[in-house]
């Protein structure tokens, strides 16, 4: 970024940068998760579960737009409600996360044909389990694995990415960089009771993906079309980005956040060092309100919408890292990076005031003018994930 190193070493020398306790205290870190546990709450008392999960809120509008059960974006909300319950305990939140999670239910039995079913149950489903320990979520998690699962194709070593354009662009194998977040699940998975070749799977699917998907510096290519019968590469291409040989922002921030899980669930040095890699490319080519443009790469950026969905995940992804890291210097670096962000997410500037919704000003697709410059529901969930992992690195709780 521009003006990383000389932002950092001024808070250096203003002594506010060398203990944890520093970055941001406990205090403010709850006054965030306050407003926002305040948001959701209103936002169940005004939404109609059958009406489906909220995804986005149209340009002038209030109230959010809902997508059905097989939306990509259909966990979010029910996740976002698990972590509002965990940070405040009460008991309203409790009973709407399990509402909207039941509703999830038909996802574990149901072939949608889909590799965003992590997103979709993990990130909520998951969530429940992880805080209530619920061993009927247990198997509702382990059977949509298996459904994962079966997108996997050997020859070539990762997960189809949507099936649909094997049909539509006569696509033979594809695999985007935000599959690398489902992964999540698999791991999960191999770990607590299911198919243990879903560890290999998905280990196989970040290997493949690291040794195809990035550019020398660490940018992330979107989609890659592989032939079905072998690792190949076909093609690099972009879907929601700018151009092919462009950085679409979050993709960028979805790369950051998988290397990430995918280290911590194996340890091994490659994800390792490709978390840091992907990082630093991202981190250096922040504005200096660490919010990224759409695309990192746009021939101009007057006038270009930021998409705080991209500095969202970026954020929750990089206070991981810093916690998995022994070098002192890097996890200060990724610590500052992250808590900047985090406030300039919860500064006026991309606060809503006048929606349901938590952030202002994402981008979906850009090149589809699609949820261009709107509140998004996963830029929401990523913020408050971001704010409970803080809040718990501040209270020395184990974030995950």
């Amino acid at each position: 970024m521009k003006n990383y190193l000389l932002i950092f070493f001024f808070i250096l020398i203003a002594g506010g940068c060398n203990s944890k306790g520093d970055h941001q205290s406990a205090t403010d870190v709850e006054n965030k998760l306050d407003h926002s546990k305040s948001k959701l709450i209103e936002a169940v008392k005004q939404l109609d579960i059958n009406d489906g999960f909220p995804r986005s809120i149209k340009h002038g509008n209030y109230t959010w737009s809902s997508t059905g059960i097989g939306g990509w974006t259909s966990g979010f909300f029910p996740g976002l409600l698990w972590h509002a319950y965990e940070y405040s305990g009460d008991e309203n939140l409790l009973e709407a996360a399990m509402q909207y999670s039941e509703k999830l239910k038909p996802l574990k039995e149901l072939d949608w044909n889909t590799h965003d079913l992590g997103f979709m149950m993990y990130n909520s489903v998951g969530l429940g389990y992880r805080i209530t320990g619920n061993p009927e979520y247990k198997e509702w998690l382990l059977q949509t694995a298996d459904s994962l699962a079966a997108l996997y194709n050997p020859a070539v070593g990762t997960i189809l990415s949507w099936p649909w354009m094997k049909r539509k662009n006569n696509w033979p194998h594809n695999t985007i960089i935000d599959n690398m977040l489902n992964l999540e699940l698999l791991f999960w998975s191999a770990k607590n009771g299911g198919n243990p070749d879903h560890y290999n799977m998905a280990v196989s699917h970040a290997l493949t993906t690291l040794k195809n998907h990035f550019r020398e510096d660490y940018s992330s290519y979107h989609v890659l079309v592989y032939d079905s019968a072998s690792p190949l590469v076909l093609q690099k291409i972009t879907d929601q980005g700018y151009a092919d040989e462009s950085v679409w922002a979050r993709g960028q921030a979805w790369a950051l956040y998988g290397y990430v899980l995918c280290y911590r669930e194996t340890g091994m040095q490659e994800f390792k060092d490709a978390a840091i890699q992907i990082a630093d490319f991202y981190i250096n080519h922040l504005p200096d309100d660490f919010i990224p443009y759409w695309d990192f790469k746009l021939p101009d950026f007057k006038n270009q919408e930021k998409d705080a969905s991209a500095a969202a995940i970026a954020a929750s992804g990089l206070l991981e890292l810093s916690e998995l890291l022994e070098n002192k210097k890097l996890k200060e670096k990724y610590l500052d990076v992250a808590v900047n962000t985090i406030n300039s997410l919860s500064s006026d500037d991309y606060l809503s005031h006048d929606t349901m919704a938590i952030l202002n000003h994402s981008v979906g697709s850009k090149p589809h003018d699609s949820e261009v410059d709107v509140p998004l529901i996963y830029a929401d969930y990523y913020y408050v994930e971001a704010l409970m992992r803080l809040w718990k690195i501040r209270n020395n709780r184990k974030i995950i």
